[in-house]
């Protein structure tokens, strides 16, 4: 009688475990497909500077086009800096799954110090066309420019401030399955970023200088 009790218990104690795993993966599932709304907003949102560019760019009101503004080789630094911040946030994400706390947080780092170097070399470009009198006040061209460059440099500052609070989460509670959903969310706010900056390099740099 002791032994079937045991037994019940035990099975009783595996369905609770069972049950509640379920449930953590149910409330993953449900943060993440969220998140995923979250994003088809902000791309309704891209969509609209983009658009705003489109009909803006040749509005230079007499004053410098991008052929005049843009280098090339100093963006292509900049984009190099933002796409290897997408691999180094994807060897963190498999370190994260491998359990490998350390390395999730070396990778996370790495990624962290890309991401201040793209946000350097964006505000020093911001910095030299306003010391040139190419700010955003200077023409329809240059505003939608500031708008939509602006926008998405905002964007990668709220990620970098997100990532280092999950620094700390990890840090302090580890590789919890809830902070593995919060690092899958911030991967995928990550990667739509540097496919937002394709667009944003091929548009407004390359043909803009090719025009």
């Amino acid at each position: 009688m002791t032994g079937n009790t045991q037994m019940l218990a035990g099975d009783a104690a595996l369905l609770h475990d069972v049950e509640a795993h379920d449930e953590h993966h149910d409330d993953g599932s449900k943060t993440t497909l969220g998140f995923w709304i979250y994003l088809m907003s902000d791309c309704i949102l891209f969509a609209a500077v983009f658009a705003s560019f489109a009909v803006l760019r040749g509005q230079t009101a007499g004053g410098p086009d991008a052929k005049e503004l843009f280098s090339l080789p100093y963006v292509a630094g900049e984009t190099a800096c933002l796409l290897l911040s997408s691999f180094t946030y994807g060897m963190a994400m498999i370190a994260a799954e491998r359990q490998q706390r350390s390395a999730t947080l070396r990778w996370l780092g790495v990624t962290l110090a890309l991401g201040l170097g793209f946000m350097f070399m964006e505000l020093h470009e911001f910095a030299e066309l306003i010391a040139e009198g190419a700010g955003p006040d200077r023409s329809a061209f240059l505003s939608s420019f500031f708008t939509l460059v602006g926008t998405h440099g905002l964007h990668v500052l709220s990620g970098m401030v997100w990532m280092v609070v999950l620094m700390a989460h990890v840090l302090r509670r580890g590789l919890t399955q809830a902070n593995i959903v919060r690092l899958t969310c911030l991967s995928l706010f990550w990667h739509f970023l540097d496919i937002v900056w394709i667009g944003v390099f091929t548009i407004v740099y390359l043909t803009g200088v090719a025009a």
